[in-house]
């Protein structure tokens, strides 16, 4: 029998932004893709899970990817979560997750891009819309974290829409496995599973 080979954990530098004032800045719709923004209330779990693992595979997202049904439906449909995709072209290009942590704070729990979305000058519009949306709910304070696994320029971006850094800390991620990705496989149906 093979020996089950464990990912090593990656170390992560993660720093804490807030944001406390609505962004200023404008952008046009981006030219020449037609976009669509729409909620998904009920998004299905497969659905939702084919989002997460397009948008954050590059950047290591794991965590939702290693709850159970239960588990994720649970979280999916707290009446304070909200999840919003991003169509290009008629396509799936991306999504963002809002939590109303409270009456005065919404966190900024998932933001990213399909990479078919890359390069098309759409990244800094979806992200203002989704400020926009988040402050639409009437907070205080709007506040994300982003890690030195994300994008190189997500910091940045981040600041430059407003946020400011509010602190820092140190964390590792463990990369999923070849056995939990086989089992995302049959799971999501990407592969045949015996006996169903």
């Amino acid at each position: 029998m093979a020996k089950k080979v464990q990912p090593t954990p990656i170390q992560v530098h993660i720093t804490a932004l807030e944001m406390t004032s609505p962004p200023k800045q404008s952008l046009p719709v981006p030219v020449n893709v037609h976009t669509a923004i729409l909620s998904a209330p009920e998004i299905p779990l497969a659905f939702y899970r084919f989002l997460y693992r397009q948008v954050g595979s590059r950047w290591h997202w794991v965590d939702r990817l290693r709850m159970n049904d239960e588990t994720l439906a649970k979280k999916l449909n707290d009446k304070r979560n909200s999840v919003t995709v991003l169509y290009v072209n008629g396509a799936p290009a991306g999504f963002f997750e809002l939590l109303q942590v409270d009456g005065d704070v919404i966190e900024l729990s998932h933001f990213g891009l399909l990479e078919r979305a890359l390069g098309l000058g759409i990244g800094k519009w979806f992200l203002l819309q989704t400020l926009y949306a988040a402050w639409a709910l009437g907070p205080k304070c709007v506040t994300v974290t982003t890690n030195d696994l994300d994008h190189p320029r997500a910091l940045q971006l981040y600041q430059m829409f407003g946020f400011s850094p509010v602190g820092t800390r140190d964390a590792e991620v463990v990369p999923l496995s070849d056995a939990e990705l086989l089992d995302l496989a049959k799971r999501d149906c990407l592969l045949p599973a015996e006996g169903r």
